[in-house]
């Protein structure tokens, strides 16, 4: 390795990660990627005549991988190629045969196995960053049971900085990874807690605004009027969450579809869809901006015109509807959380000059308008970090990055050209994103995996900031205790897993 000296918690979790395949559970910038590449070497040096295959799941994240081996590696160690979906199958093939560290995105590699173009039976160490969607009919997960179908002597590496929040997940990703050990460090371990620095944080209490009481009781209505007949037709039991309503109308979509042409059926799914439209509308009036509900109520309109479907033209045709959307145009008022978002970020700047900020929203809207906002303080140098997709706002106004454009974007974060990240979800996991001064949740995250890998974006080098904004008496609190709790369950999952392992329980399934 060149001019890198492994901590020692690292080389702890290198020792135990050379006898068997293991998930390794660290805290966002404690140096994950280092022991994978003291592993790679170690397995190589034994195996010179196999490969290694280290899988990340975006573009981006893996570049990233590539350049840190090349740069930490000896010149000649091994022969490194990266996999894309651009380059044709034919010289992939070929690649594959003369490459030794192979990096890749998890769709490119399980394409060509399903196509026959190699197989993984030469591969003596699997590398799976970001283990944790190692799940369901995830591509990882396609991959791993390949590994273990192909290869004599499989050996996997799974990387995570949260593997999941319940028992039962956390076993499973363990599983389909053919895992037997585990190796978890948090920041507050005594052999990690030395190199990390003191991270402060805050949970600001926002009110709602009385001016947007009469609203919300007119929408709340609406979706209880919803529920109310799901109910009688007895379609929905227990509570009414999102994830009930969808599940509700996915179970109604499978009775269609197997013939059963119930009149009641489609009813049920025309009510869930207009609760769950309502729903979201709300979500947007409790946490985001009174602009982005003003859009999503001017959508459901427009849906109507074009009579895309009966349950949107029922919905238009609401008065309380009518009546919440006039009130919400007429307000001269937006969402507290904006000023409170301003007023943190100007006082950070002047504290210090030098500071770098990340915002966390979870909608591309509140992101543009949160930057905007900002934009108007000469001090404040804001940039938008959102996906590929291009989405079409209010006003004509289009947000999207390309992947080399996020690139740039980061490199400019990086310089200091940009002092504030104003990011969707895209900026949560793995992307080698620089030390920032201060992490702002515009609103909390009901995830716990979330929540760390977001979080985790500060304290490492320096001392730093967590903000978490939690408007009163709306869905922010809900999500805001469902990620603490989520957390604390995690870790004890993580434990009771890991005490099976090392008491000899190599099967846990």
């Amino acid at each position: 390795m060149v001019n890198l000296t492994p901590r020692n918690y690292q080389k702890s979790i290198l020792e135990a990660c050379k006898k068997e395949s293991s998930l390794v559970i660290l805290p966002t910038g404690t140096g994950k990627t280092l022991v994978a590449l003291m592993l790679a070497m170690d397995i190589f040096k034994k195996y010179p005549l196999k490969k290694v295959v280290f899988l990340a799941p975006t573009r981006p994240l893996i570049e990233q991988h590539v350049e840190y081996f090349i740069k930490n590696l000896l010149e000649g160690f091994a022969q490194i190629d990266l996999f894309t979906g651009k380059t044709p199958a034919d010289q992939r093939k070929k690649i594959w045969q003369r490459a030794e560290f192979i990096f890749s995105t998890p769709q490119c590699i399980a394409n060509d196995l399903k196509k026959n173009l190699y197989d993984l039976s030469e591969v003596c160490l699997l590398i799976e960053d970001e283990c944790h969607r190692c799940l369901k009919n995830y591509a990882y997960n396609f991959i791993s049971q390949k590994y273990k179908e192909q290869s004599e002597e499989p050996h996997v590496l799974g990387l995570t900085a949260s593997p999941g929040s319940d028992k039962a997940t956390i076993k499973k990703v363990c599983e389909n990874l053919g895992i037997n050990h585990i190796e978890i460090r948090t920041r507050d371990s005594p052999d990690v807690r030395p190199y990390l620095q003191k991270r402060e944080f805050e949970k600001i209490d926002i009110d709602f605004p009385i001016e947007f009481e009469e609203i919300r009781q007119l929408m709340r209505d609406i979706v209880n009027d919803k529920i109310n007949s799901l109910r009688e037709m007895k379609i929905l039991f227990g509570p009414a969450t999102k994830v009930a309503l969808l599940e509700c109308q996915k179970k109604l979509f499978k009775h269609l579809e197997a013939g059963d042409k119930n009149p009641s059926y489609f009813a049920g799914i025309s009510a869930c869809s207009q609760a769950i439209k309502i729903s979201h509308s709300l979500e947007l009036l409790e946490t985001q901006t009174i602009g982005s509900f003003i859009n999503y109520i001017k959508t459901i309109f427009k849906e109507a015109e074009e009579k895309k479907s009966k349950g949107v033209q029922i919905l238009a045709k609401d008065l309380r509807l009518g009546k919440a959307y006039t009130i919400a145009t007429t307000l001269n008022l937006e969402h507290p959380k904006l000023n409170k978002i301003k007023e943190i970020v100007e006082e950070a700047i002047e504290i210090k000059p030098t500071a770098k900020i990340i915002i966390f929203a979870q909608f591309r809207e509140t992101v543009k308008k949160i930057s905007d906002l900002l934009a108007q303080n000469p001090l404040i140098r804001p940039g938008i970090f959102v996906g590929q997709a291009i989405k079409e706002h209010e006003g004509g106004a289009q947000t999207g990055l390309k992947q080399k454009e996020q690139k740039e974007m980061i490199e400019k974060f990086s310089r200091g050209e940009i002092n504030v990240l104003c990011a969707t979800s895209i900026a949560e996991e793995g992307l080698d994103i620089p030390e920032v001064s201060e992490v702002i949740f515009y609103e909390p995250v009901p995830s716990a995996i979330r929540t760390i890998q977001r979080a985790g974006r500060t304290a490492r080098l320096f001392p730093g900031k967590l903000k978490i904004l939690v408007t009163k008496n709306t869905r922010d609190q809900i999500s805001h205790f469902a990620s603490q709790a989520k957390e604390k369950r995690m870790h004890k999952a993580i434990q009771d897993i890991k005490n099976d392992f090392d008491n000899g329980q190599k099967s846990l399934f």
